[in-house]
């Protein structure tokens, strides 16, 4: 059975607001993060930005298992950086907290040449928030997602939909797939504490 208390925060694709999502769940639920895979950016990493979102003290975030050089897809990235990502390695934080784990890329980012990130998922066994954005071709993106997801056995805790929002594709979506609504963070034009303490007030779990 998923652990209950850990949810993997995966997106429709790049740059649909995983970080922000997940640092919304992060304080509302005062749970612990991790990002197996960073790809890049390591000094102004995910995990420092989740760090520097949230306002209590007792959220832990613990160190990625990886941590690549280059921004890329962590398959290439990791060649880049001469190693080869071991899908052993990923190994869920031991925590009585809530886990919060967010994933790097969509569903179909390889980690290497065999493995996926919806692979990753399946191995550590936890339930999935999917995160959707609305921009033109989204409503594909999510039902593909969404059907990955119920091909692979993945149980998946709901969706939340992030900026700027579309009732038509929103509705769509729900009534098409049946998944559970979450909430709808609205953009905000400034990301502060404050912003991820408000946002958390449109989140359902």
């Amino acid at each position: 059975m998923p652990d209950k208390n850990s949810f993997f925060v995966t997106g429709i694709g790049t740059e649909i607001g995983k970080t922000v999502v997940s640092a919304v769940l992060v304080e509302k639920l005062r749970a612990d993060y991790w990002k197996p895979v960073q790809s890049g950016d390591l000094d102004n990493s995910d995990s420092i930005k989740v760090k520097n979102l949230i306002s209590n003290t007792v959220t832990k975030i613990f160190p990625e298992a990886y941590q690549l050089t280059q921004p890329f897809s962590p398959h290439k990235s990791a060649d880049l950086d001469g190693i080869v990502i071991d899908p052993h390695k990923f190994i869920l934080p031991e925590t009585c907290n809530a886990l919060i784990v967010e994933g790097a890329g969509g569903l179909m980012v390889p980690l290497n040449n065999q493995f996926l990130m919806i692979d990753l998922i399946k191995e550590l066994n936890i339930e999935v928030i999917l995160v959707s954005k609305n921009y033109l071709g989204s409503i594909n993106h999510t039902l593909l997602s969404i059907k990955a997801l119920k091909q692979y056995n993945i149980p998946i805790k709901g969706i939340i939909f992030n900026g700027p929002e579309d009732s038509y594709t929103k509705d769509f979506i729900l009534q098409y797939t049946g998944i559970n609504l979450l909430g709808h963070i609205p953009d905000y034009p400034v990301l502060d504490k404050k912003m991820i303490v408000n946002a958390g007030a449109h989140i359902s779990l």
